[in-house]
């Protein structure tokens, strides 16, 4: 398939940037909705404004307002405690300077978060059209853009979250390197590794990539080997800076492990799967009504569960590339044994949307849409109402 974008193209792309604007603007009503229908769970820790507001408040919970005080006062490094170090630098200090557009004032700040979340999502939206017409039809290429919009979880895209800041770089990274622009690529590839912290699990995908669309030739290999080379730089440049703050460049990683009950990656990935999986088989109800966390828990963990299912499938009919930046982002958090934030990590997993838009039974992909579309109600409205979907 040609890599030149025909006038048909263009006119799908002017399409899903007015569509996803909509889409922000339909969730951010939704979001105040559910704010004023529904009691907090617990007492708001952030505030846009200073004092409660149910309409903007709704875009700065739970780690908005660690990405604002990155913002407003750069690193604090805590030893031997939370530190907000655990964040990487990208989406923090475009949220800072864009809220200097705005004003001074701490709302400024959160209203810069929230127009470059917005932005990137459109841009990442129409990025992702592009990248799927390398493989489908303008019309599936246009369903992949509406299955990652009403996604459960993909309202993160619209909160003061690096969310949308990192699909639309790890987008454009993968669309480079597979249209051999390696170096925009390599560029692409940076800034997302330093926007989300387990970000550098990209690698072995675009390495994938490169390896198997380098032209047979050394300048070709050169350029695909100096932009895979390229996209490990933000996150060296992190950990430098790190380094300088603390003495200790992966003190970040460390910082995680102490967060809450800890984050400690590296254990048997099926255990929390399998567990679920028993929960669910053998006492549904007792389970679900019985945990408080269990609704949560099923929540995230479903989805990992299903996309997991997907990865073989991506590989054989998509892109091993693909196949292998699903897996190991799955693996890592697994690996830590607990479900907390998967629903978020599912979001950025384009590759998946990808593979649903490829289904041709049109019961099946109106069941799709009906399906997340419920999902993304409950989802944004948990989050809005501040119960633990983190």
């Amino acid at each position: 398939m040609s890599n030149r974008i025909s006038a048909l193209d263009r006119q799908a792309s002017l399409r899903i940037a007015i569509g996803a604007i909509g889409f922000r603007l339909l969730s951010a009503v939704l979001a105040f909705f559910a704010n004023l229908a529904f009691p907090l769970d617990q007492p708001a820790p952030f505030t846009m404004w200073g004092r409660i507001s149910p309409f903007w408040d709704t875009f700065t919970r739970y780690d908005s307002g660690y990405y604002w005080g990155i913002a407003r006062y750069g690193y604090s490094p805590l030893a031997g405690g939370r530190s907000n170090i655990a964040y990487f630098p990208v989406y923090p200090y475009l949220m800072r300077y864009v809220g200097r557009l705005f004003g001074r004032t701490p709302g400024d700040t959160y209203l810069g978060g929230i127009v470059v979340a917005w932005t990137c999502y459109v841009l990442a939206m129409v990025a992702l059209y592009h990248l799927a017409r390398l493989d489908l039809s303008r019309r599936q290429a246009e369903r992949a853009v509406l299955l990652a919009t009403i996604f459960p979880f993909a309202f993160y895209f619209g909160v003061a979250y690096s969310e949308s800041t990192f699909l639309l770089f790890t987008i454009l990274a993968f669309y480079a390197f597979r249209t051999r622009r390696w170096l925009l690529g390599g560029v692409c590839g940076s800034i997302a590794i330093a926007t989300r912290t387990p970000a550098l699990v990209m690698l072995p995908g675009l390495a994938w990539i490169a390896w198997r669309s380098a032209e047979p030739t050394t300048k070709d290999r050169v350029s695909a080997a100096l932009g895979l080379a390229l996209t490990t730089t933000g996150f060296a440049a992190y950990c430098w800076y790190i380094y300088t703050l603390t003495g200790n460049p992966l003190e970040w990683a460390a910082t995680l492990e102490r967060w809450g009950s800890g984050y400690h990656p590296g254990g048997a990935f099926w255990t929390a799967p399998l567990s679920l999986v028993g929960h669910l088989v053998t006492h549904p109800y007792a389970y679900l009504a019985g945990d408080p966390m269990a609704l949560y828990d099923t929540l995230y963990g479903v989805s990992a569960i299903a996309f997991l299912v997907a990865v073989p499938f991506i590989w054989r009919r998509l892109n091993g590339g693909y196949a292998l930046y699903m897996l190991l982002n799955l693996l890592l958090p697994l690996s830590s044994g607990a479900f907390e934030g998967l629903g978020r990590y599912c979001s950025i997993l384009f590759p998946c949307f990808i593979l649903l838009a490829s289904i041709r039974s049109r019961p099946v992909g109106t069941a799709l849409v009906v399906l997340f579309a419920l999902f993304y109600t409950l989802a944004i409205a948990l989050f809005t109402t501040i119960h633990p979907l983190f």
